[in-house]
């Protein structure tokens, strides 16, 4: 994606103020700038990039993150109008995608649990819509008990209504309206710790999150990262392997090829009192001895549709 093309969505939407809510001008803005994003292109260093430059990638995710938001919570209030929500979640048009992105997640996190399954898993950032959390506890995880952490009352409370009526997920789904900063022993509780993409838009506000986490989880339970590669880092933040990490040794890392934006960093806490961040082989479309090869539209690629 040129400069300019990315300027221009900066430009629509700050300047000429136009509401992200979801509607068919934001679906087309937004369409433009994923798939202007996607296409291969040479890795660079983001911190080299000109001020200008950062300054635009800053705005833009910070406005997909803020899109993103305001779908889930539209879509969350129209599930939550049927008598059973999650007999319904096709009404969101990229449920499909969830459903591939939570199978690629669950073979993922299988091959680094030895295949048991985790009694608990906690995910934060969750949202009002948290698929996720959905997607891998009907479908695989069937036995787990899910924490879905968020700092915004009200995306909990769309995202619990959606469970009302579902006499397993309702016991298994739970939900806490709190600052992820302010959870301290009750972390070292979980087998397997999800950050979302979208939890610490500034990069050194993710790296405290990630620190923090670092500090209260147990010592060999596992941390699931959203990150970006190429030109999907002007839509979502970036995990730096080398840096953001201490204390963790990383297992593996997917970069896609395809529609699916984000890039998926798995890491385990380390046992030593004396840890070091242990780099293990990247995981692309083409080969891998980590993870199988998974071709998937798993990111949205069109923001409104009804």
């Amino acid at each position: 994606m040129s400069l300019q093309q990315k300027n221009h969505v900066e430009e629509d939407v700050i300047i000429n103020n136009l509401s992200l809510k979801p509607s068919k001008d934001v679906d087309t803005l937004f369409t433009e700038l994923v798939h202007t994003c996607i296409p291969p292109c040479p890795k660079f260093d983001i911190d080299h990039l000109p001020k200008r430059v950062q300054n635009i990638r800053s705005n833009l995710i910070r406005l997909c993150g803020e899109a993103e938001g305001l779908l889930e919570s539209h879509f969350s209030t129209i599930l939550a109008s049927f008598k059973n929500p999650l007999n319904n979640l096709k009404v969101f048009p990229y449920y499909n995608n969830y459903l591939k992105l939570g199978h690629l997640e669950y073979q993922i996190l299988s091959q680094h649990l030895n295949n048991k399954q985790p009694k608990k898993i906690a995910f934060v950032g969750s949202g009002p819509l948290p698929l996720t959390s959905i997607v891998l506890a009907s479908n695989h995880l069937t036995k787990t008990t899910f924490h879905n952490y968020d700092i915004d009352v009200s995306a909990n409370s769309k995202a619990s209504a959606l469970m009302v009526n579902d006499d397993d997920l309702s016991t298994r789904m739970v939900f806490k309206s709190t600052d992820v900063m302010d959870v301290t022993s009750e972390l070292s509780q979980y087998d397997v710790v999800f950050l979302a993409a979208l939890v610490g838009l500034d990069k050194k506000d993710k790296v405290k999150v990630i620190e923090h986490l670092g500090k209260y989880v147990a010592p060999g339970s596992l941390l699931m990262l959203r990150s970006a590669h190429g030109a999907r880092v002007f839509l979502y933040p970036v995990i730096d392997t080398d840096c953001d990490l201490q204390g963790f040794e990383v297992l593996s890392v997917f970069h896609p090829t395809d529609e699916i934006i984000n890039s998926v960093v798995i890491v385990r806490k380390h046992y030593s009192h004396n840890p070091k961040v242990l780099q293990m082989p990247s995981v692309n479309s083409s080969s891998s001895s980590l993870i199988a090869p998974f071709n998937c539209n798993c990111r949205m690629m069109i923001f409104f549709h009804v």
